[in-house]
């Protein structure tokens, strides 16, 4: 999977534009993490292996407590390259660390040519196997085109960084190469030139300068713009959303760096600047602003397919709203049935193929169904990807051969679990626990529909990643813009309906 489309997936699945740096001090390192930690007890570890150490717990606590409030992680170079050769080692760890689903950045700022710059982009992409890097554009097309033969990867070109000082060249008169006869500054020439050297360019224009950023997206309107600023700099964050996002939501990286893994619970410190993003999003995209500016509405940030998908699962009444009783007993005001799915081969085939695209990204010898409603859809899914499937029985088998597990498989085979929608998760847990005391290998879900109610991060910490199909955020969004639900059923709903498990 490219950089792009595993950014815009981890986008999507978390909801959020939210970009955590990971750049580690020796000063900085919180006293909780002690020193020699994951060091030979009986052997400690020299002044700067036990410092990157430390370092590394460091930096696992925070991808440990962001996983899913985030779509990337940007690691600066520097900061590992001042510790020596360990500090190199605490690098690859921490990359290794991140899940398989997330990007990587690195924060490099590489710019040179020829050999020097094919070298530096093997470094990064072969050797450290990074997804994607920051680059410098001073030496021309010639410094990126070694960079650029990576088409999987991305490539973030400075354009008008954060720092104070920037403007003293960025903002430079230069001629504008698509009208001769004007001048524009330095850093748009930048943005003119550098979209055109690839399409795996991104640019960086730092969030401080919100007018810069709108002036990069009237002249890039197609690519990702890297905004750090945000947090300890001071940046706006709705200003510089306002100006740099796509018309899709998307197409901003929101870098915080210190405000998340400096503060005292980095969990909340991310979370707060993801509700703070979104909520900036919905700001910008209000209906009321757009048509008071004559421009049309926000578009739904849902892929044309998984319209589709959407609007059909309304159509057929398997997202129904109104007032039910679940089977746990609780009330709610929204009510999933996907069984229905059986009954519509075409929706079927077409979320069978929505799952097939997220198990492509992911590594396995099997997919497995949840009992009983992701049965069906997991025979779909088996079909439609060439997977093989098996299956858990939720009561044990006392006849026969007496199996728990339907299927051929053999332990030390990687499975990815298929559910339906995920609430809490608790049904995912049961059978991952049944799948693993098997001694199958179980990290990765699929489900089609996460209600948002804390099932993602249940799983998380049970070790195991979930990637979804749809969001319930952006279902309601859909809905309402295709008339399905009024909008104040959506605004009522929020991510607050519950679902309830075993509906």
């Amino acid at each position: 999977m490219s950089f792009y489309a595993k950014l815009e997936a981890a986008a999507r699945r978390n909801n959020t534009l939210l970009c955590v740096g990971l750049d580690p001090t020796p000063e900085a390192c919180p006293f909780r993490f002690p020193a020699g930690v994951n060091g030979p007890p009986d052997q400690p570890p020299d002044r700067t292996d036990r410092t990157c150490q430390e370092l590394l717990a460091w930096n696992l606590s925070v991808i440990e407590a962001t996983t899913d409030l985030v779509c990337c992680y940007k690691p600066n170079i520097a900061f590992y390259e001042a510790l020596g050769q360990p500090g190199m080692t605490l690098l690859r760890a921490t990359i290794a660390a991140v899940p398989a689903d997330i990007p990587v950045l690195l924060d490099a700022k590489r710019g040179d040519m020829g050999s020097t710059a094919a070298a530096y982009a093997r470094a990064c992409f072969e050797d450290l196997r990074v997804d994607a890097v920051t680059l410098s554009p001073y030496l021309g097309e010639d410094s990126i085109a070694p960079f650029a033969k990576y088409e999987d990867k991305g490539l973030f070109v400075l354009c008008h960084t954060s720092n104070p000082s920037a403007v003293t060249f960025q903002e430079l008169t230069a001629r504008d190469s698509k009208r001769p006869d004007s001048d524009i500054p330095l850093f748009l020439r930048v943005a003119n030139e550098a979209v055109t050297w690839s399409p795996s360019v991104g640019l960086v224009v730092g969030a401080t300068y919100p007018e810069a950023l709108a002036e990069v997206r009237a002249v890039a309107p197609d690519a990702w713009l890297l905004a750090p600023g945000i947090g300890a700099q001071g940046g706006d964050l709705e200003a510089a959303l306002k100006a740099g996002l796509r018309a899709d939501g998307l197409g901003v990286l929101v870098a915080a760096t210190r405000s998340v893994t400096q503060a005292d619970d980095p969990r909340q410190a991310a979370a707060l600047i993801r509700e703070g993003i979104n909520t900036a999003r919905a700001h910008s995209f209000s209906p009321t602003k757009n048509e008071a500016a004559g421009s049309a509405p926000r578009p739904s940030p849902v892929p044309d397919a998984n319209r589709e998908l959407i609007t059909g699962l309304a159509d057929l009444g398997a997202l129904q709203f109104g007032d039910f009783t679940l089977a746990s007993g609780k009330r709610s005001s929204m009510y999933v049935d996907l069984r229905l799915l059986v009954s519509r081969p075409d929706l079927m085939q077409a979320a069978a193929a929505a799952y097939a695209k997220e198990l492509a990204a992911l590594h396995c010898d099997r997919i497995a169904g949840v009992p009983y409603a992701a049965l069906p859809i997991g025979m779909a899914v088996a079909l439609a990807s060439g997977v093989p499937l098996i299956y858990n029985r939720k009561e044990s088998k006392s006849h026969g051969l007496g199996k728990d597990i339907e299927g051929l498989w053999q332990p030390g085979e990687r499975v990815v679990i298929i559910e339906d929608v995920i609430t809490t998760g608790g049904s995912i847990v049961s059978s991952v626990e049944l799948f693993r005391a098997a001694g199958l290998v179980v990290e990765d879900a699929i489900v089609l529909l996460d209600r948002q109610q804390g099932g993602v991060e249940n799983l998380r910490k049970a070790g195991i990643r979930v990637h979804s199909v749809l969001a319930l955020g952006d279902v309601l969004d859909l809905l309402s813009e295709t008339g399905h639900i009024p909008e104040e059923i959506r605004r009522s709903l929020g991510l607050s309906a519950a679902a309830g498990e075993d509906q």
